[in-house]
């Protein structure tokens, strides 16, 4: 096992259930200072685990080990923290509680606190649901976040965000395997389904136009191969109940429903730290437009396009024209006071 786990214990979650013995995974790379100074928090996005994220770690980059203490905690849901593939009964399987982004930050505050004992954070940062996370931290614990960088994310998930993902949940739950849930086997043909649907948004209309995926880096043989190799080969790897879990929190996010926070517009502006909000250009469901309203009700926050045409995947850490702006873009900001 290449990680740690912090033992929660019973969790009262934002609903009210209690989820009982929850698990916390995480991932630590670099030393944390003596004064515990150069944290920096990165989460996990749907379906992923720590060492997806590994690809902007490294020497010589903005999350350099050597000089920041990184540490990456898996979402509920995904498989290695608490989710229905390894809870046991009775809330397991169709049973595991609906989980807010609300109550993934408030485990990793008490993973960050209690465990480090760390009182404040260099930067929260992460792609697509871990955008969403960045968010959550910024507008919960203020006090401790110095600087945030959500690329291809949101801190509210849109209507049109919510209708992709009700397709990408219907193409699930069509296989008679699925079983509401009780499945005693995967249902492949629902995951693969999955795959297809997701397949025509994660990347863009220009990205499939110009058969981007047949070139380096990627190199697939055909659109088949691609749709196969790729999509499919990232999904089969998956629990269902966990990748509808992580489903129903995406689609449910948005900073407003915090407690005590009188809505979204309130929340955006109560985030006073230094913030370079980062969208991809042709991201399909996390759209550049979304974010512009978002950073018109922040006070310091700044619009920074990612360019190109890997959409939703621009931040996925394929591309490395992709990876050189969004590492750039967080040596400038680690770069600003805060």
């Amino acid at each position: 096992m290449d990680y740690d786990v912090f033992d929660l214990g019973n969790v009262r979650l934002q609903n009210g259930t209690t989820l009982p013995d929850a698990k916390l995974a995480y991932k630590t790379y670099g030393e944390l200072d003596a004064d515990r100074g150069n944290a920096i928090v990165y989460p996990t996005w749907y379906s992923g685990q720590h060492y997806d994220n590994e690809w902007l770690i490294g020497e010589g980059m903005a999350l350099d080990p050597s000089r920041y203490f990184i540490i990456i905690p898996n979402m509920f849901g995904n498989g290695l923290s608490s989710s229905p593939s390894n809870t046991p009964a009775p809330h397991d399987r169709a049973r595991f509680p609906d989980v807010t982004m609300y109550d993934n930050v408030e485990a990793q505050y008490r993973l960050v606190t209690e465990v480090f004992g760390i009182e404040r954070l260099e930067l929260v940062t992460g792609w697509s649901m871990a955008a969403g996370q960045t968010y959550q931290w910024a507008v919960s614990h203020p006090e401790m976040v110095r600087r945030i960088l959500p690329f291809c994310g949101s801190a509210r998930t849109s209507l049109h965000n919510i209708v992709f993902l009700e397709g990408v949940k219907a193409a699930l739950t069509a296989d008679a395997a699925w079983k509401h849930g009780w499945y005693t086997k995967e249902p492949w043909t629902g995951l693969r389904a999955l795959a297809r649907v997701y397949a025509g948004w994660g990347f863009s209309q220009q990205f499939y136009r110009e058969r981007i995926y047949e070139r380096d880096p990627l190199d697939y043989g055909s659109l088949e191969d691609f749709l196969v190799s790729f999509w499919e080969g990232l999904f089969i790897k998956r629990d269902a109940n966990n990748l509808l879990t992580m489903l129903w929190t995406w689609q449910n996010a948005d900073i407003g429903r915090t407690p005590g926070v009188g809505g979204t517009e309130e929340a955006l502006a109560s985030i006073r730290m230094p913030a370079i909000i980062m969208p991809g250009q042709q991201d399909l469901y996390f759209p550049p437009e979304d974010n512009e309203w978002e950073v018109a009700h922040m006070p310091s926050a700044e619009l920074r396009v990612i360019p190109g045409a890997w959409g939703h995947f621009a931040g996925g850490g394929l591309n490395p024209v992709d990876t050189a702006f969004i590492d750039d873009a967080l040596k400038e900001l680690l770069a600003r006071d805060a």
